[in-house]
């Protein structure tokens, strides 16, 4: 088992180092989605001036940064498993002039900081990629001061989702996929009802709460949505490295047609779903 997760973490590693240009041309796009993700998590954790925060999953920065342009006195430290997309995270804190910041290259599941070190855990759609979530939760909690909060946002159902399933659905539709095992990390993974709300609870975090927290793939235009997502999302690009010629330019006729059928005034602006979950570490 330990070694199928540490196979798991090696690919996503390599996977998040390769996509990192895509996050990084597509930064200001993708987080004006992710915003409001970001924003019930920031507004959960509601820190105070010299609270020490810690960032899971941090990728291009958020909402890492913005939590950390709101301390007077407190620091975060953002952490991920790609050393790349963390280079584009300190090349965004040093761009709007936050220094309250470290990095930290590292894996969810073993963190690099003593017991109860943290007043507040954010982490922004990580969960889904977690070889093992338990002990992810576990790791969290751990590093988490007594009375700390955790808040973390994941994707809701696919039916809600229409900004990927557009493509991956298409995709699906016109080639033999074999689908992951279940359990096994992915997109909608932590949608189930109640999934992420029992792990909090399972690892001893009090007071857990979930809301769904919509938003918007601002994409405009048909070909900007397809550009995108064909440069960001990993099993978009491995699915079409698979295929060829004439199968990509099917499916992408198909998501062209699908994506303006739904926006016919070609403003395409795609509704999004996720789950935003809290918890906090009892005092004693």
């Amino acid at each position: 088992m330990e070694q199928q997760l540490e196979q798991i973490r090696e690919q996503q590693k390599a996977s998040w180092n390769k996509f990192s240009p895509g996050w990084k041309k597509w930064d200001d796009l993708t987080m004006d989605f992710l915003k409001p993700m970001g924003d019930e998590i920031i507004r959960l954790l509601d820190t105070k001036n010299n609270d020490i925060v810690l960032d899971i999953a941090t990728g291009t920065g958020e909402p890492g940064l913005t939590i950390a342009s709101k301390l007077n006195g407190g620091k975060v430290i953002l952490t991920d498993l790609a050393e790349d997309m963390l280079e584009i995270a300190k090349e965004n804190a040093s761009m709007r002039g936050i220094n309250n910041i470290e990095t930290a290259v590292c894996d969810v599941c073993d963190l690099p900081f003593p017991d109860n070190t943290f007043d507040a855990i954010s982490c922004r759609f990580g969960f889904m990629f977690f070889p093992d979530m338990e002990l992810a939760a576990k790791e969290m909690v751990r590093v988490l001061k007594p009375g700390g909060k955790i808040a973390t946002s994941v994707w809701n159902v696919p039916e809600k989702n229409f900004w990927i399933t557009a493509m991956m659905g298409t995709i699906h539709k016109n080639m033999e996929i074999t689908p992951p095992p279940p359990g096994t990390p992915g997109m909608f993974r932590c949608a189930k009802e109640g999934l992420m709300t029992d792990l909090f609870t399972q690892v001893g975090l009090k007071n857990v709460s979930q809301n769904e927290v919509a938003g918007k793939l601002n994409s405009q235009t048909a070909d900007n949505y397809w550009n995108m997502i064909t440069e960001i999302a990993a099993p978009v690009v491995a699915a079409l490295a698979s295929a060829d010629d004439a199968m990509k330019a099917k499916i992408k006729k198909e998501v062209y047609d699908l994506v303006n059928q739904k926006y016919p005034d070609g403003n395409v602006v795609i509704d999004a779903s996720s789950l935003v979950i809290y918890g906090e570490k009892p005092q004693s």
